[in-house]
C-alpha cells in the first residue's frame, strides 16, 4: 500500500469513527441518569475499625473488611424479613453497640434538608422489626447513645420512644404550625445554617438538649398554589389555594430562639441562660464528650461575633467559654468545624483569623494551644484526630484552588504529609480508629474512583472505578474541560474552564455560552468530572465557558469576602471582563456570547445583561434574586447587613435598578411555588422591564419549587433554554 493509499485509508477510518459516535440526547443529561457515576452508598465504619458496611440495592447492608476490601457477610437482607413493614430503605444507622439498626423509609421532602419519614428498628439480637411509631410520620429519628431510646419530632414537638418498654412519651407540648417549633429549625435556619436537626442526645443518654423556635412574630409569606399536574392538587381546580409559611426577609423579624435541656429521668426541662439578645442566632448546640456541659453557639445578628457558652444540664446556668470575631462575617463553615475531640481534653476549630481557613487546637479551658495548619491555602475539611498516634487528618486546597488533597499533621508538628496520590479532587472517609480510609477521587477526565487505603495511604483495593460508565463514554465524542486563567484590567487573576464543540475546528469562530454561579464561597471551576447540559451544548456547536469571579472560594479570605456589603458588584464586573477576554480568542465569535445562571447565578446573569449590554447578545436567568431586599435575613445580612444599614449596597447592584440597560435577548424563568427565591423577584423585575420598554421572553413553571423539577418539567425547561440559545446566537 503506497503512502497516498495509507492516508486515504486513515482519513476514511477517522471519518467513519467520527460518524459512528453517538450523540447525546438532551433527555440523557436532564431526565435519565445514564452518565451518573456510581459510588459506595451508605458507608459506615464499624466500631472495631476493621470493618465497614454499605447499603446495596436499598434492601441490604453488607459488611466488608478494610484489610482486604472483601465482603465478609450480608449483615441485613430485607428480602428475608417477613412482614417487615417496608420494601426499601433510604438510610440506616447503628446503635453505638451495633445491636440495633434504625431504618429510614418512605421519605417525603419538606424543604432542602427536612423531610417526613417512617422509621423502623431492627434488633439484631432478637431478630425483630418494629415501627418507631404508629401515630403518624416522624422527623429526625435518632438513637440514644445507650441504644435504649429514640428521639424524634412530630408536629413541631419532641418525642422519646423507649425501645425496652415500647412506650412513647412527649417531651414538649407547645409545638404549633407557624408559631412554635421544637427540635427542628425554622425555614431560614435550615436553608442558611445548613442543618435540619435541632436536638442532641447527651453522651450518657440522660439528657436531650433542643432548640425552640418561636416564629410567631416572623412575617408570613403566601405562595399561590394551582391544580397543576404531577402532583395534581384537585382541591385547587377552580379556586387557587396558598401555601403559607414564615419567611423573614432582610431586615425583618427572625424567630426568637431558646435552648432547653430535657432530663429523661425527671421528665422536665431547664432553660439554658443565653442572655437577653432576642435577635441572636443559635446555629448549633454540641455536648462535651463527658456530658458535663452543653456547648451553645450564640451568633449576633451581624454574624461577626460568635460566643460559645457552656451550659450546666441540671440548672441551665452558663459561662462564656470561647469567642470568635471577624471584621466582616464568620464563615458558616465554622459551626461544624468546632469539634470536641474524643479524649475530652482538646477542641479543634477552623478559623480565618490569619487570612486563610486553618485548623487551631484549643484546650478545654478555651485557651489556644497551637495552630495546626498554616500557609497560603484554605483547609476545606477536618476528618478527625487519632488519639493513639496523635495525628490530625484534614482536606485542603493546598496545591491549587481547583483541587483538593487529603493531609495529616501530628500534634507536635513533627510529622506531616499528603495521603492522597492523584491530582484532582479527593475526599476521604476514615475508619473508626483511623487505621484505614476510603478515598473518592475525581478529576476532569476521571469519573468517581473509590479506593481503599491504609493509614499510610497505601492502596489496598479499588472499590469502584465506574468501568461500565467509562465504556459507555467511549461511544460518545466528548471534549474534555480545558482549564485557563487570565488577568482582568484591574490585575485580578481569575480561573476558568471551557468545553469546545465536539467537532472543533480552529479556523472557525463559535458562539459562547457562559455558565456560572458566582455566589459567596462557591466554586464552579473545580477539577472534577461531570457530563451534563454543558456537554450537550458543546455537542450542538457552542463553546461553553465558566469563570469563578471574586467572592468565590479556596483563594483566601480577602478574595472570598471582598464582595461584603455590595453583592453583585465585583462578581458581575469579573463576568463581563471574562466575556471580553473570551471575545479576544481566535475561535470565539465575540458578537455571539450569552450568559446564564440559576439562583445566585440567575441574579448574576441579569446584572451582567445590564452592565455588559455591549458584550452579551443573550442571557438566561433562572430563579434569580432581583433585589436582596426580597431574600432572607440570615444569608442576605451575613453579606450585606440590613437594608437600613446598607441601602445603597442593596440597590446599586440590584437588577431592578438597571432594567432599562438590557439590550440583548433575555429569557427569565421561575417556578411559581419557589419557597427559596420567591416569584416576587421575577414579577417585580418583569414590571421594571415592561415599563422600560425592554422586550424579553419568560417561562413560569406551575407549582414548581427552586429546583423546577417534576414530571416532564426539567426536560421542558432545558429544551426551552437550548432552543433560545440556538435561536438567539446566530
Amino acid at each position: 500500500m503506497n503512502i497516498r493509499s495509507v492516508l486515504i485509508f486513515l482519513l476514511v477510518s477517522i471519518s467513519l469513527a467520527a460518524f459512528s459516535q453517538k450523540k447525546i440526547e438532551l433527555r440523557d443529561v436532564v431526565s435519565s441518569r445514564i452518565f451518573s457515576p456510581k459510588s459506595v452508598s451508605g458507608l459506615r465504619s464499624m466500631n472495631d475499625g476493621t470493618h465497614y458496611t454499605t447499603k446495596e440495592a436499598d434492601t441490604k447492608i453488607v459488611k466488608y473488611s478494610y484489610k482486604t476490601g472483601e465482603q465478609v457477610e450480608v449483615l441485613f437482607d430485607l428480602s428475608k424479613i417477613e412482614n417487615a413493614g417496608f420494601t426499601a430503605f433510604s438510610d440506616y444507622s447503628f446503635s453505638n453497640d451495633e445491636t440495633k439498626i434504625l431504618f429510614t423509609t418512605k421519605k417525603n421532602s419538606i424543604y432542602r434538608h427536612s423531610f417526613l419519614a417512617e422509621y423502623y428498628i431492627w434488633n439484631q439480637t432478637t431478630k425483630g422489626m418494629t415501627p418507631l411509631s404508629t401515630n403518624g410520620a416522624q422527623q429526625l429519628a435518632t438513637l440514644s447513645p445507650d441504644g435504649e431510646r429514640v428521639a424524634f419530632v412530630r408536629d413541631n414537638n419532641l418525642f422519646v420512644k423507649s425501645l425496652k418498654f415500647g412506650t412513647e412519651s412527649q417531651a414538649t407540648r407547645d409545638g404549633k404550625t407557624n408559631e412554635i417549633i421544637n427540635g427542628t429549625p425554622d425555614w431560614v435556619y435550615e436553608e442558611e445554617f445548613s442543618f435540619n436537626k435541632a436536638f442532641e442526645w447527651s453522651p450518657d443518654s440522660k439528657f436531650l438538649a433542643y432548640v425552640k423556635f418561636n416564629e410567631t412574630e416572623v412575617p408570613m409569606f403566601k405562595i399561590p398554589m394551582y391544580q397543576g399536574q404531577n402532583p395534581e392538587l384537585k382541591e385547587y381546580q377552580l379556586y387557587p389555594g396558598a401555601y403559607s409559611y414564615k419567611y423573614p426577609k432582610a431586615g425583618e423579624k427572625n424567630s426568637v430562639v431558646s435552648v432547653h435541656i430535657y432530663d429523661l429521668k425527671a421528665k422536665s426541662s431547664v432553660t439554658a441562660e443565653t442572655g437577653n439578645d432576642l435577635e441572636q442566632y443559635i446555629p448549633r448546640i454540641k455536648w462535651t464528650q463527658d456530658a458535663s456541659n452543653l456547648a451553645i453557639m450564640k451568633l449576633n445578628r451581624l454574624q461577626n461575633k460568635l460566643d460559645i457558652v457552656l451550659a450546666n444540664p441540671f440548672t441551665g446556668d452558663t459561662r462564656t467559654f470561647f469567642t470568635e470575631k471577624n471584621k466582616r462575617y464568620i464563615s458558616e463553615d465554622f459551626y461544624d468545624s468546632f469539634i470536641f475531640l474524643p479524649d475530652n481534653k482538646y477542641i479543634v476549630l477552623n478559623s480565618e483569623r490569619n487570612g486563610y481557613s486553618h485548623l487551631y487546637l484549643y484546650d478545654r479551658q478555651g485557651f489556644e494551644v497551637k495552630q495546626l495548619t498554616s500557609g497560603n491555602f484554605d483547609v476545606t475539611g477536618f476528618y478527625g484526630f487519632d488519639p493513639v498516634k496523635k495525628i490530625f487528618y484534614y482536606q485542603a486546597a493546598k496545591e491549587s484552588p481547583l483541587r483538593r488533597e487529603v493531609y495529616f499533621v501530628s500534634l507536635d508538628g513533627k510529622k506531616s504529609g499528603k495521603l492522597s496520590t492523584q491530582t484532582g479532587t479527593n475526599q476521604a472517609d476514615f475508619s473508626s480508629g483511623f487505621q484505614y480510609f476510603i478515598n473518592t477521587f475525581t478529576n476532569s477526565e476521571t469519573p468517581n474512583l473509590t479506593t481503599l487505603h491504609d493509614q499510610t495511604g497505601k492502596l489496598i483495593r479499588t472499590l469502584e472505578e465506574n468501568n461500565d460508565l467509562k465504556k459507555l463514554l467511549k461511544e460518545y465524542s466528548l471534549r474534555k474541560k480545558e482549564f485557563f486563567s487570565f488577568k482582568t484590567p484591574e490585575g485580578v487573576e481569575l480561573n476558568g474552564w471551557m468545553l469546545k464543540p465536539s467537532n472543533f475546528d480552529q479556523s472557525k469562530r463559535y458562539p459562547v455560552v457562559m455558565t456560572q454561579y458566582s455566589g459567596p464561597n462557591s466554586q464552579q471551576v473545580l477539577d472534577t468530572w461531570s457530563v451534563g447540559w454543558n456537554n450537550y451544548l458543546a455537542q450542538e456547536g457552542f463553546i461553553v465557558a465558566c469563570v469563578d469571579p471574586r467572592g468565590t472560594g479556596a483563594r483566601g479570605e480577602e478574595f472570598r469576602k471582598m464582595t461584603y456589603m455590595q453583592l453583585g458588584k465585583y462578581e458581575s464586573d469579573d463576568q463581563v471582563e471574562a466575556a471580553r477576554y473570551l471575545g479576544t480568542l481566535s475561535s470565539v465569535d465575540k458578537d455571539n456570547i450569552a450568559i446564564w445562571g440559576w439562583s445566585y447565578g440567575g441574579f448574576m446573569a441579569a446584572l451582567c445583561m445590564e452592565k455588559g449590554s455591549d458584550v452579551f447578545k443573550a442571557g438566561i436567568s433562572v430563579a434569580p434574586v432581583t433585589n436582596w431586599r426580597f431574600y432572607d435575613t440570615v444569608y442576605t445580612e451575613r453579606y450585606m447587613r440590613t437594608p437600613k444599614e446598607n441601602p445603597d449596597g442593596y440597590d446599586d447592584n440590584s437588577p431592578l435598578s438597571h432594567a432599562d440597560k438590557i439590550k440583548g435577548n433575555f429569557l427569565l424563568i421561575q417556578g411559581s411555588a419557589d419557597d427559596n427565591v420567591h416569584l416576587q423577584n421575577t414579577m417585580e423585575f418583569t414590571e421594571k422591564m415592561v415599563q422600560s420598554g425592554v422586550q424579553f421572553d419568560m417561562a413560569i413553571y406551575t407549582n414548581r419549587n427552586h429546583g423546577i423539577k417534576g414530571g416532564n418539567t426539567s426536560l421542558h425547561l432545558y429544551t426551552k433554554m437550548t432552543n433560545f440559545l440556538k435561536d438567539k446566537l446566530q
